[in-house]
């Protein structure tokens, strides 16, 4: 500690406060990569991250619109179902496939309804089609239509609450693993480097060997042997730089940490949910802001996470009766008929 130092004491940073969440997401984390555990004051580290992920994502979360109601008598009343559900009769069967709805209802004998993340495949489709404007029909009008399809339901809870949380975990477990997924990638990356910095330096002595005894005095290739050789140096070069951009083996550990860090770190880079209003016909024909005629005001959100090969989801919060679920074995007898 210098003079000043000793008069004039610096303030040390405040060191985040590790809540419940971020120690059991930090054991998430160990359980995940258990490496992660021998690195340098890794709670210390990680906990600020989470802290960031966390803040982000439940900062979105609690944005979301309220759950609704899934089931045919709701059909007609909210325009979210409807606009979601072909038809009423579509709403339960549709949602009784999910196995773990079933498992959650199972493993809480006593709840009369889940809460529950639908999460669902939007597609807008342009077509030609007719609209009314005051007293004229209008024929060949450009027109987008919603559809909504691949129905999945992964994540229930005991109220809205407990469901809003789960998504906030999990989401942030979600983006812990883009930070995994890139260290994977950096370690194959390396890999594929030294077995061409292998190839690279055998083909170099190869053509070194090739440059003596009497080739060398008598001058047959030595052109074309020098170009190749520089050829084959820059190669080299290219190789050691890309190389020394991964870090030294030893320091694996300090680079995995710091990837995890920085991805946590930055969570709008890797995940991203926007909202998306749309005024639908009750044929879920969106109607645009100037155009006239009724339609219904929807919002749901659309989930955007790079790492995921589906891209982008639409989903919404929806609240589901144990009295509306299907026994499964009656989901497998109506579609047996279709076994040849």
């Amino acid at each position: 500690m210098g003079f000043f130092d000793r008069l004039w004491p610096r303030k040390r940073a405040t060191p985040v406060q590790e809540t419940e969440q971020t120690r059991a997401l930090v054991e998430r984390l160990i359980v995940l990569s258990p490496s992660l555990k021998f690195a340098r004051d890794y709670r210390e580290r990680l906990s600020p991250a989470l802290a960031q992920s966390v803040a982000y994502v439940r900062e979105i979360v609690e944005r979301l619109p309220p759950a609704c109601e899934a089931s045919a008598a709701n059909w007609l009343a909210n325009p979210h179902i409807h606009a979601f559900f072909a038809a009423p009769a579509d709403v339960a069967p549709v949602l009784s496939r999910s196995p773990e709805l079933h498992a959650w209802f199972e493993s809480h004998p006593l709840a009369r309804e889940a809460w529950a993340v639908l999460g669902m495949a939007m597609a807008e489709r342009r077509s030609l089609g007719v609209a009314q404007h005051g007293d004229h029909v209008h024929t060949d009008v450009s027109q987008t239509t919603l559809s909504f399809d691949d129905h999945q339901v992964r994540v229930c809870g005991e109220s809205e609450a407990d469901l809003r949380e789960q998504i906030v975990q999990r989401v942030v477990e979600q983006i812990a693993l883009e930070g995994l997924a890139q260290i994977g990638a950096d370690e194959s990356r390396r890999d594929a480097l030294e077995q061409e910095r292998a190839l690279l330096r055998t083909r170099r002595q190869l053509l070194t060997r090739q440059g003596a005894g009497t080739q060398k005095m008598v001058g047959e290739r030595a052109v074309e042997n020098a170009a190749e050789l520089a050829q084959l140096q820059a190669q080299i070069d290219a190789n050691e730089q890309a190389l020394a951009e991964l870090g030294l083996k030893t320091d694996a550990l300090e680079h995995e940490m710091g990837v995890i860090c920085d991805v946590l770190a930055h969570p709008a880079q890797h995940a991203n949910v926007e909202m998306k209003q749309v005024r639908l016909s009750p044929m879920n024909v969106v109607i645009e802001h100037d155009a006239p005629g009724s339609g219904a005001q929807i919002e749901f959100p659309l989930a955007r996470l790079p790492a995921s090969p589906q891209g982008v989801r639409a989903f919404s919060l929806i609240r589901f009766a144990r009295a509306d679920l299907m026994p499964r074995p009656k989901l497998l007898d109506s579609g047996s008929h279709f076994v040849i």
